[in-house]
């Protein structure tokens, strides 16, 4: 990364405004930014740990977890946006406009992301931040481009502030998302109308929890996959 240190000691030239932002809101005193790392760059190291700023896909980390992970702590940080206000620039005669967004982002979101990589929790030297966020997402037009939004893309996210937040450690840190009354065995189904939540994110969910050993397979309802929560998980 090309960035520059400002007079707050943290680089942020060329950064996305959400990442420069978190980056910020994170740093204590005695942190260090951008330092080199076994051929990789961290965005903060405190003392012995390393903390990676997310916030985007996690495939791209692959492989630079795969690297560091063996040797040093790395936290991941990822931002789900609890509440989103659209900002779209002006275009001819529309003014320029904001709303709130319906949707409403939640800690179980991160299963979206952690698919890429849910063998990770099972390192000791991996854990994730989820931080719940209020930001603005600013989108301008371009006719030649998505054209699924009709033409409207998004430019850059900013932070507005940080509502919450959780630290998950290990695979039975996350086991806690899993709902008190979820039947026993369950099924994607159960689980999607347990948590009020879609299904292909509880799929998702399920898939991560059993890769980490939080959950097995027990069976089937008829087409459906059973699953149960296995008797210890650390």
């Amino acid at each position: 990364m090309n960035d520059e240190t400002g007079t707050n000691g943290i680089g942020t030239l060329n950064e996305k405004p959400l990442h420069a932002a978190l980056k910020e809101w994170y740093a204590r005193p005695g942190d260090r930014f951008e330092v080199p790392v076994d051929g990789f760059v961290a965005d903060i190291l405190r003392d012995d740990l390393l903390i990676e700023i997310q916030t985007g896909t996690f495939a791209v980390m692959k492989r630079k977890l795969r690297r560091l992970l063996p040797d040093h702590p790395v936290r991941l940080v990822y931002p789900i946006a609890h509440e989103k206000w659209i900002v779209k620039t002006a275009v001819g005669d529309s003014p320029k406009s904001r709303r709130k967004s319906p949707r409403r982002g939640s800690v179980e979101d991160l299963f979206n992301e952690l698919v890429s990589f849910p063998h990770f929790m099972n390192e000791p030297n991996f854990s994730l931040h989820v931080l719940l966020i209020q930001e603005e997402e600013l989108r301008r037009h371009d006719q030649n481009r998505a054209w699924r939004r009709r033409g409207w893309i998004t430019e850059e996210r900013r932070l507005l502030t940080v509502v919450d937040d959780r630290v998950f450690e290990n695979p039975g840190d996350l086991a806690t998302l899993l709902p008190a009354d979820l039947a026993d065995p369950f099924t994607t189904a159960d689980l999607a109308e347990a948590n009020g939540k879609p299904r292909r994110l509880a799929q998702r969910m399920t898939y991560c929890l059993r890769a980490m050993g939080v959950i097995e397979m027990v069976g089937k309802d008829g087409r459906s996959i059973l699953y149960r929560r296995q008797v210890s998980s650390k």
